[in-house]
């Protein structure tokens, strides 16, 4: 069941974020984003590594859509509060998409490899979409310069995300474990 709630609510997040952003509203993602959370925090085994992850994720989407409109290859809707910035509704999106990795996309954790091929395929596609379908995001002419930087991008922070998920998941769960008593 928590692999099908994390599915939809990401899924509800993204839909929320460019429908808001499309219609020149940040609140939207962020309130999405906001429910969400609660519910997956109040449900994980360890909020702490959520937590995490989240926090690790914004960052990552502050460096790569920071990056990609830092360099001229994109701008996006609702560019505030600082339009030299990534926006606040696609950084709600990174925090959702970070909380994937401790339900629906927790398999990707021991298949590093798999988790490049997704990210450098799906993250762009997923631009690509949000490109067409809500118009939030401009790509530069030639837009293959953005959908590169993207690419690598997403190729770089799936598997990292997916390493960083295992690797907190696993130390909270030995920090959780007791301690055996030593004979004297």
């Amino acid at each position: 069941m928590n692999f099908w709630i994390s599915l939809i609510g990401y899924q509800l997040v993204w839909f929320a974020s460019v429908t808001g952003a499309g219609h020149g509203l940040a609140w939207p993602g962020a309130l999405g984003l906001a429910v969400y959370a609660a519910w997956q925090l109040s449900r994980s085994p360890s909020p702490a590594t959520d937590m995490k992850m989240m926090t690790a994720a914004t960052l990552l989407g502050c460096l790569l859509d920071g990056g990609l409109i830092h360099c001229g290859l994109a701008s996006y809707a609702v560019a505030a509060p600082l339009p030299a910035l990534a926006p606040l509704w696609i950084l709600a999106l990174w925090a959702a998409f970070a909380l994937t990795f401790t339900q629906s996309l927790k398999y990707l954790q021991t298949r590093l490899w798999l988790a490049l091929v997704l990210g450098a395929a799906g993250g762009p596609l997923a631009y690509v979409g949000a490109a067409n379908g809500w118009q939030v995001i401009s790509f530069a002419t030639p837009a293959w310069r953005g959908l590169a930087w993207l690419a690598i991008g997403w190729g770089i922070a799936t598997p990292l995300l997916a390493w960083l998920a295992r690797h907190w998941s696993r130390s909270a769960t030995l920090n959780s474990l007791p301690l055996r008593e030593h004979a004297p």
